[in-house]
């Protein structure tokens, strides 16, 4: 039999692809209809649980790596071949939504779902991963599995962040069973893919179905620390104080605006701001924010965050206050590989969805992964945009077709597609 009409009529199974994206959603189920399954927490295993049943089901290999990673290893004709992946996460924000991640990964066991319903085969196995602790909002490390995965993060780092309440990253792991005493090995990878909600408006406004995902833009995450002094709230006057919040108040029109003028693909998020004491009848004695800067250019990210240290400096000499800042985080931008690009486009074309190609505003595992193998992405559209939110809402066809650029994207690399 010819394998063109084959792949032709290859198709995902939309409706239980939806289905288990609702009875996933049942686990940390919040009461506005998001979810909320924090990393290594007893929901976000429970969801693991869940997945691993279905995917051994469908006849997949099952392993767990040391920082907590799920592989989920299809056969293929030829088993010591590098495999071609797929995956994305199951942890959510503390109210996140229904399809951030976790439709990146069901839209990969369907891929698996749908081969076996073909009784079909390739020549490179096929693997579905679920990367760890990829939102970063119990431990504060974004993307932290897959980091340690592509080796851009030392084990031990990740192993000795905490959440709020002290408990540690390796404490969890070994709560669940996870061997952390265990080798770090990465397997083999001719290629992966993430398929993934947009998170943002712009394929809605545009009326497209698919997103071909070129690459991600710069991004990085600052602290900004100033240190006042604290006084009574009544007595002090103004001109007397040494009030930390007045270098927000320079800081905060004047980084908007230059935000605004490196054009409409700049973003600026001041995304937590604490004063301590914390008493409204103190000036505070001390101001902690976070400033969050991307930009596709990477020119115009650099210049960016240069005048947001120069603003920042020019603030505390203005005001005679001590204080600094400091980056936390960066993820560099990103360019997805040409060939696995070309398989999601191709794949797009072939099937007759409408598409648009853009670059990711936010970051992915995929950022990690392609460090070290060839790697793209695909965006379905999610309603108004919203994402991090209960309200988080994509339409059951634009998963599925998402789903089906994912599987013929998939099986354009894992070659020789045969009856199995």
């Amino acid at each position: 039999m010819s394998e063109i009409p084959i792949r032709k009529a290859l198709r995902v199974n939309g409706d239980r692809l939806w289905s288990r994206l609702m009875q996933m959603a049942e686990i940390g189920a919040t009461p506005h209809g998001g979810c909320n399954r924090q990393a290594l927490t007893d929901a976000d295993m429970a969801g693991r649980k869940l997945l691993s049943l279905w995917a051994e089901a469908a006849g997949c290999r099952v392993r767990v790596d040391a920082v907590g990673n799920l592989f989920f290893r299809r056969p293929g004709r030829e088993d010591s071949l590098p495999v071609v992946m797929t995956g994305s996460h199951l942890d959510t924000q503390p109210t996140g939504g229904k399809f951030d991640g976790v439709y990146g990964v069901l839209a990969g066991l369907e891929v698996i779902e749908s081969l076996n319903d073909h009784e079909m085969t390739t020549e490179h196995p096929i693997e579905l991963s679920v990367w760890c602790n990829e939102e970063g909002s119990r431990f504060p490390m974004a993307m932290m599995g897959s980091a340690v995965w592509s080796g851009r993060l030392p084990l031990d780092t990740a192993y000795g962040l905490t959440d709020r309440a002290g408990i540690s990253v390796r404490h969890e792991l070994q709560r669940a069973g996870v061997p952390t005493d265990a080798p770090l090995s990465r397997q083999p990878v001719k290629a992966s893919f993430e398929v993934h909600i947009e998170q943002g408006p712009v394929l809605e406004q545009k009326a497209k179905t698919i997103g071909v995902v070129t690459g991600v833009q710069h991004m990085s995450r600052h602290e900004v620390v100033v240190e006042g002094q604290e006084a009574h709230a009544g007595p002090t006057p103004m001109d007397m104080r040494r009030d930390p919040i007045r270098v927000l108040a320079d800081l905060l029109p004047a980084l908007y605006a230059a935000t605004e003028q490196r054009g409409r693909d700049a973003r600026l998020t001041f995304g937590f701001i604490e004063t301590l004491p914390g008493s409204p009848n103190t000036v505070p004695g001390r101001l902690r924010f976070t400033v969050d800067i991307r930009h596709p250019d990477a020119q115009q990210y650099a210049a960016l965050r240069e005048e947001m240290n120069r603003l920042v400096h020019a603030a505390l000499q203005r005001h005679a206050l001590a204080g600094d800042i400091r980056c936390v985080w960066e993820a560099p931008g990103v360019s997805f590989d040409p060939t696995c690009v070309a398989a999601v486009r191709g794949a797009t074309a072939a099937l007759g969805f409408n598409s648009l190609e853009m670059v990711s505003g936010a970051g992915h595992d995929s950022c990690n992964v392609s460090a070290v193998v060839p790697t793209a992405m695909v965006f379905v559209p999610c309603a108004g945009g919203l994402s991090h939110n209960e309200a988080e809402s994509a339409l059951p066809r634009d998963l599925e077709a998402g789903a089906n650029v994912l599987l013929h994207a998939m099986l354009s690399l894992a070659t020789s597609v045969t009856s199995a």
